[in-house]
């Protein structure tokens, strides 16, 4: 029996994390092997629903509520917006400049 978790990335896939950083950061192959491990449980958690339950919509929306896509540029330079328009007194300058930037990188995407 091997002594190996299942949820183990293959070799192959270790040696591109490490290409991928020149083998300086261990933290960046730890957080790539998190990431896969967590994607590979859930989707072992899916296939169970779709396979004992028949369920495709819940393993959907188990899909959707664990790995949630990120906000759109248009939506991250709405909130940006919102907050020049009224920024509160917790804002740092840094904070601030983030947002121009954001709502000048939205722009910059805007067809002339």
């Amino acid at each position: 029996m091997s002594d190996q978790h299942p949820i183990t990335p293959p070799p192959e896939l270790v040696q591109q994390w490490i290409n991928e950083e020149d083998g300086l950061t261990a933290g960046h192959i730890a957080t790539q092997a998190a990431r896969w491990g967590a994607d590979q449980e859930l989707e072992a958690c899916c296939e169970w629903f779709v396979r004992d339950w028949t369920d495709i919509e819940t393993a959907d929306n188990l899909r959707a509520a664990r790995r949630p896509k990120p906000p759109s540029l248009k939506e991250q330079a709405k909130f940006a917006a919102a907050v020049l328009r009224s920024p509160d007194e917790t804002c740092s300058i840094a904070e601030l400049q983030q947002h121009w930037h954001i709502i000048c990188n939205a722009l910059e995407q805007l067809d002339d």
